[in-house]
């Protein structure tokens, strides 16, 4: 995160840009379609200020290092999981586990895993006893 702060009028600046998913004085959000033109331009050898400035986003509002850190994760993001790592995953996963019934086969699967699991950590408890009554002989 950049320590520069926005003023308001640079956030209405930003937030009128169609490629700015929301901004706030402290960050600001890119649309995913931003990040795959992005991507795409910079494969093609164009500098990061320049894509930005090309997209109607002004590069001295930015500032050099928030573009450069930008541009250093998307590009890790997409050499690690293609398109989909430019994907914003933060709408669907609030991180709290789903609360829905379990059918009785999803239930039986869920416990049969649990028994599995149970049975090998015996088994490796079993293995470790048996090394160590070895070593004490």
């Amino acid at each position: 995160m950049s320590k520069k702060t926005f003023t308001e009028k640079e956030i209405k600046q930003l937030a009128a840009n169609k490629y700015v998913k929301s901004v706030s004085s402290k960050g600001i959000t890119y649309t995913d379609e931003f990040k795959e033109i992005f991507i795409a331009e910079k494969e093609k050898g164009k500098f990061a200020r320049v894509i930005f400035g090309e997209c109607g986003l002004d590069t001295d509002v930015l500032g050099t290092q928030r573009i450069k850190s930008a541009s250093k994760r998307w590009q890790k993001a997409y050499t690690v999981n293609g398109i989909d790592g430019l994907r914003d995953t933060r709408l669907g996963n609030s991180g709290r586990p789903r609360e829905k019934e379990l059918t009785l086969e999803e239930k039986n699967a869920r416990l049969e895993a649990q028994i599995n699991l149970l049975k090998a950590e015996n088994e490796l408890l079993k293995k470790i006893r048996f090394a160590e009554r070895g070593l004490k002989k």
